[in-house]
């Protein structure tokens, strides 16, 4: 009998780490700052700051799961294992397939839309150009399309260096302005930072894609629990950095009401240049389509390996060692919700999906780390640390859908 190909192992720390910056510092960063800003003033690196905390718990988890089941559809494969139900496992895998292809489809609308100011392009051929493109270097091969999300991610945060070089002179104002920076005692104050705090908890989402290329990966157990916590605390590190020197450049109020809060900063830092900073924003949309064609065709393939899904999915072409036919279905899918539906409701109920998906997934690791001890070499975190998780979770899973319900 001849054995399947499988998955070519070939991703290290670094390649995973960019990998996973890719899929967390996407183009929602350059507005997102503007919007924290407009809720918690001066006080959003606070707001920040507090919103890596509230994710690391589930980072956390995430990365202990990684380890103990290093699988491509992770969150799928942990709830299986946590609850022992196929159906429910498969429900969770195609959620976060879901999500993956509406964001993907939304992306890619954003693109098109953002390109045709620089150059005159009809939106239906730019859409299937950009769809089929992606989908085609998916398919060639994971090396290979992981080294170009890793060069477009480096690109975003040299756009982000970037906007903190131009507006550097300000961080100088920084020991006269600290007290600005420091909620007082005060009720208000403090319920702002936290509004604050949960509308930044979205700029860290993205991390949990990661899990997908976990059969992709070299020394899995070891590597990958490794670049999900170097991925969230560089995220922080950077994302505080940029939001100290928006806050100190201009105030809250002007960054809530520009729709380019970085190109804005660094227009105002440098009297101009500011289309620059929109075109890496426009890079960083091409990367967050990508990384989703790639973790969505890893999901499908997973289902399909586990037998919940048609078995030709779950295959790998020889060559390229990648699946292309489940990648092929991706961007037929992405294609079609990109030019045929609206997709603003379902872009903001995505955001849904992935919360219901980080509480369940803490709660699997409650589950089965009260049935089975840790295998030897894999991180585990105490107890609370999952529960926390799912708390955080739930919490701003219903923060979110009394959002939609009331606007």
């Amino acid at each position: 009998m001849t054995q399947a190909t499988e998955l070519r192992r070939s991703l290290s720390l670094a390649q995973v780490t960019l990998y996973g910056l890719g899929t967390t510092i996407g183009a929602g960063i350059y507005a997102l700052i503007g919007a924290v800003a407009g809720v918690a003033g001066t006080h959003a690196p606070l707001a920040f700051v507090l919103a890596s905390v509230l994710v690391a718990f589930t980072a956390l988890s995430f990365a202990e799961m990684s380890a103990r089941y290093p699988r491509a559809a992770g969150e799928a494969e942990y709830v299986r294992q946590g609850f022992g139900s196929p159906a429910f496992s498969l429900v969770t895998g195609l959620l976060v397939v879901a999500a993956g292809l509406v964001s993907c489809g939304t992306v890619v609308n954003a693109f098109v839309g953002y390109a045709q100011e620089f150059i005159a392009v009809d939106a239906t051929l730019a859409i299937t150009l950009l769809v089929a493109s992606l989908a085609a270097l998916a398919a060639w091969g994971i090396a290979q399309s992981v080294w170009v999300a890793v060069v477009l991610c480096i690109v975003e945060i040299g756009g982000l260096l970037l906007v903190v070089w131009a507006a550097g002179d300000s961080l100088a104002t920084l020991p006269d302005r600290w007290r600005e920076l420091v909620p007082p005692a005060e009720l208000g104050v403090w319920t702002s930072v936290f509004a604050g705090t949960f509308l930044a908890f979205y700029a860290f989402i993205g991390f949990e894609d990661m899990v997908n290329v976990a059969e992709e990966v070299k020394d899995v157990t070891r590597t990958l629990p490794r670049a999900i916590a170097l991925t969230l605390g560089l995220t922080m590190l950077l994302y505080v950095l940029v939001t100290l020197v928006c806050v100190l450049t201009l105030p809250p109020a002007a960054l809530a009401a520009s729709s380019a809060p970085l190109a804005l900063v660094f227009e105002t830092a440098l009297g101009g240049g500011s289309r620059f900073i929109s075109a890496i924003g426009i890079l960083a949309l091409v990367n967050g389509a990508l990384v989703q064609i790639i973790m969505a065709a890893r999901v499908v393939y997973g289902l399909s390996r586990q037998g919940q899904l048609p078995a030709f999915l779950g295959t790998v072409a020889p060559r390229t060692r990648t699946p292309v036919k489940a990648t092929a279905l991706v961007a037929a899918v992405v294609l079609a919700l990109a030019l045929i539906w609206p997709l603003e409701t379902l872009a903001r109920a995505t955001s849904i999906v992935i919360l219901c998906v980080f509480a369940v997934v803490n709660l699997a690791l409650l589950r089965v780390r009260r049935r089975e001890p840790a295998p030897a070499g894999i991180p585990t975190f105490p107890a609370w640390v999952p529960a926390l998780g799912a708390l955080v979770s739930i919490g701003v899973l219903l923060l979110e859908g009394s959002r939609l319900l009331f606007t």
